[in-house]
């Protein structure tokens, strides 16, 4: 079967392993991209795979933070294009939509995350309760929406939303337009929270605890990585001790708990979050377009069709 040059970059990025080894996966696997990464890291030429999915679409994380605190909103509105991303009125109506959220369906726990970051689902219930919420001008988010759409002339869709709610400190970090995050803690102060809230937009931890992550997915981590250390020839006692160590190390990396804080390297947010007497809740992380594919464009194709429209309405 053909493997395209696309689906081979995107096996290297993942993987960091050479063109002509994930060129081989990829057939071997009859172009099955998670079958490939996963076949490469059995065979050990593989890192570890620590991108769940591509960032692939473009739009803007917006939030919006309740003034008396206690309470914050996070939503993700995505564009075709990033030159629409960055147009005043698309900004400005995602950052509509923010504050529309927090006022309108504070308290729904909807969107695609809770608590530990799991997956980048749709949160279809509490998008559509946010659509048709009203905004300050009368019209509903959805409205204001289709207004957008025929304007600028690219679909504009309102993809995720999370509001979160705490009585304690909660934390809110926005990177640039593209990521995201809320936390809320239990003890602590506002300043763990921030730093906390950016931390997970920089390391993007996947679940609180090794206690969070799910007994099929720590099982597969494990069949991987014996498969790997018998490849290397050890005894059985002694790939059976590697293969736990490797396991609590690889859990560690996509736990908040185990990973090395991101402002002193030298401590585990676990042990800061102790030396504070703190616990986080819950929290949540968007990303532009995480887990949604991006079209391919052709751009001598698109204008040779520009060329064609053009010719064929002079015709008329």
């Amino acid at each position: 079967m053909s493997i395209t040059a696309e689906v081979v970059r995107q096996l290297r990025e993942r993987t960091g392993a050479g063109m002509m080894e994930c060129k081989k996966a990829l057939v071997e696997t009859a172009g099955n991209l998670d079958a490939a990464a996963e076949l490469m890291r059995k065979q050990g030429l593989a890192k570890a795979d620590k991108k769940a999915a591509r960032v692939a679409a473009e739009g803007v994380i917006a939030l919006e933070t309740a003034a008396e605190g206690g309470s914050a909103a996070i939503v993700e509105v995505n564009c075709e294009t990033d030159f629409v991303a960055r147009e005043q009125d698309f900004c400005s109506f995602a950052a509509d939509v923010a504050r529309t959220a927090l006022s309108a369906i504070g308290g729904t726990n909807g969107g695609a995350n809770g608590g530990a970051i799991s997956g980048t689902g749709d949160g279809a219930g509490a998008v559509d309760a946010l659509l048709a919420a009203k905004l300050k001008s009368g019209e509903s988010v959805d409205e204001r929406r289709r207004t957008l759409v025929a304007k600028i002339g690219e679909n504009i869709s309102v993809r995720r939303v999370r509001v979160l709610k705490s009585g304690g400190p909660l934390g809110a970090y926005l990177h640039g337009t593209r990521i995201g995050v809320l936390v809320a803690l239990e003890g602590g102060d506002a300043a763990l929270a921030r730093d906390l809230a950016m931390h997970i937009a920089a390391l993007n931890p996947r679940y609180i605890s090794t206690a969070e992550v799910p007994a099929a997915e720590a099982a597969k981590e494990r069949e991987i990585l014996t498969e790997q250390a018998q490849k290397e020839g050890k005894s059985p006692e002694i790939a059976a001790k590697m293969v736990e160590g490797r396991l609590r190390k690889s859990l560690a990396e996509i736990t908040l708990h185990g990973q090395p804080f991101v402002k002193d390297p030298d401590q585990t947010v676990e042990k800061l979050l102790k030396s504070a007497s703190a616990r986080v809740r819950e929290f949540v992380r968007f990303e532009v377009g995480l887990g949604l594919e991006k079209k391919q464009e052709d751009f001598a194709a698109e204008v040779q069709k520009q060329i064609d429209a053009a010719r064929d309405k002079g015709e008329h």
